[in-house]
């Protein structure tokens, strides 16, 4: 069995930096830089969580702990997709609870 050349990448998708304004992804053969302004879901989301990025298809990025999923087109032409989805209230913490693998409450039930 071969292994990879020292250096080289062995995933499609790959956290290659955060920083307090956004994150960077290695994709393929180019960076791209998702600011927290735009992609707001990954502000106070968990660096573990962060950095468990697939790409189960061409042109779709799927974070599971984060229950994210985005077009790569959405993130080289944001214009083009209006942000639909707003973070709720405690979503931090019902993530904290899914990512210690309990199920967070729901404040609403009551």
């Amino acid at each position: 069995m071969r292994s990879v050349k020292p250096g080289s990448r062995t995933s499609v998708v790959e956290v290659t930096n955060i920083s307090k304004r956004g994150l960077w992804l290695f994709l393929r053969d180019r960076e791209i830089f998702l600011s927290f302004d735009r992609f707001p879901w990954f502000r106070d989301a968990p660096i573990g969580a962060i950095l468990d990025v697939h790409l189960p298809h061409p042109g779709h990025l799927h974070w599971p702990q984060l229950d994210v999923d985005l077009a790569v087109e959405s993130i080289d032409h944001p214009e083009r997709f209006p942000l639909v989805s707003r973070i709720r209230p405690h979503s931090s913490r019902r993530l904290a609870g899914r990512i210690d693998g309990k199920r967070g409450s729901d404040s609403r039930s009551g």
